[in-house]
């Protein structure tokens, strides 16, 4: 959310900068511990679904993975590479046999979005079998680790998918929305119409690094201290995350929107005009804009585009 009220803007333009500490040290420090170690993947996400969800049943989604772990350890004993691998993975996950209960997961065209917050949930997938572009990945990655396989998360506008490396050393990219079949960074291009800028910066299409997939997962917990209007909590959380992946356009943005609820909540809709608006309030106010302005900018900068979209 770009906050530019052209009512005020001339006062808080020129207002001093007031440094705030936004600060939840519980919350921080559960955020932190998810980078702690060489924690495995379904552990970070469960650790971060109970962050937004507390009643999500980790240990019975524990068992799920390990369960399905098991299945294709055995049935992948005897093949030749990370292609022949990959293609038990994908039909382990994606095709009907017993190793699923002949229930397959699928697509939730639904919520294709994961906009409903439980659908984002990896305990919530394993129970319905009904993913997103947020879930499928995850489960895909976190199964395919399991497996000794290289993979990693890649965003494009709004979505994540699979970076996949082979033996040769060659990297695929992998739609896990349809089947995990090879996807050229072409479609995505096309598809999702992302900038020049964006692709040389490295803000769409790359394989992210291990904290920088932690720091995706987590941008749940940040939507969700957004939904509940816990603007402070959620600057905290953002700029913690951005220590690990600062190119996440996803948090630049978030930042910027939680500053920009601030200046809403505390001062536009207390103050009808900017003569209104007392000396004190008005460093308060121009520190506000100023970040929220700047968040903005800099996701401008990487080659964001409003129409790619934000959390």
């Amino acid at each position: 959310m770009r906050i530019l009220i052209l009512a005020i803007a001339w006062a808080l333009a020129a207002a001093s900068s007031l440094a705030q500490d936004f600060r939840n040290i519980q919350l921080e420090t559960q955020i932190e511990a998810l980078f702690v170690g060489n924690r495995d993947l379904a552990e970070i996400k469960l650790s971060a679904d109970r962050m937004v969800v507390p009643s999500v049943n980790a240990a019975e989604a524990r068992k799920s993975i390990d369960r399905m772990a098991t299945d294709l350890s055995r049935m992948s004993a005897g093949a030749d590479g990370s292609i022949e691998k990959l293609k038990l993975l994908r039909r382990y996950v994606y095709e009907a046999g017993a190793w699923n209960g002949n229930r397959p997961f699928a697509y939730d065209r639904d919520d294709p979005l994961g906009q409903k917050p439980e659908n984002r949930l990896l305990a919530d997938y394993l129970i319905d079998r009904n993913g997103n572009c947020v879930t499928m990945p995850i489960l895909f990655i976190i199964l395919g680790e399991r497996m000794g396989l290289k993979m990693t998360l890649a965003h494009a506008p709004l979505h994540f998918f699979v970076k996949f490396t082979d033996d040769a050393g060659n990297v695929w990219n992998l739609e896990t929305t349809s089947g995990a079949g090879f996807t050229r960074d072409s479609h995505y291009r096309k598809k999702l119409l992302m900038s020049d800028r964006a692709v040389e910066t490295g803000l769409y299409l790359r394989p992210l690094s291990r904290e920088e997939t932690i720091a995706s997962i987590a941008t749940l917990v940040v939507e969700h201290l957004m939904t509940e209007s816990r603007f402070e909590d959620a600057i905290a959380v953002s700029d913690l995350l951005l220590r690990h992946s600062p190119r996440s356009v996803y948090l630049i943005l978030a930042r910027g929107s939680a500053y920009g609820g601030l200046l809403r909540r505390d001062v536009i809709t207390k103050y009808k005009m900017a003569s209104e608006i007392p000396p004190e309030v008005r460093d308060y106010a121009g520190h506000l804009y100023h970040e929220n302005l700047a968040a903005f900018e800099k996701a401008e900068g990487l080659g964001w585009r409003a129409e790619d979209g934000q959390l």
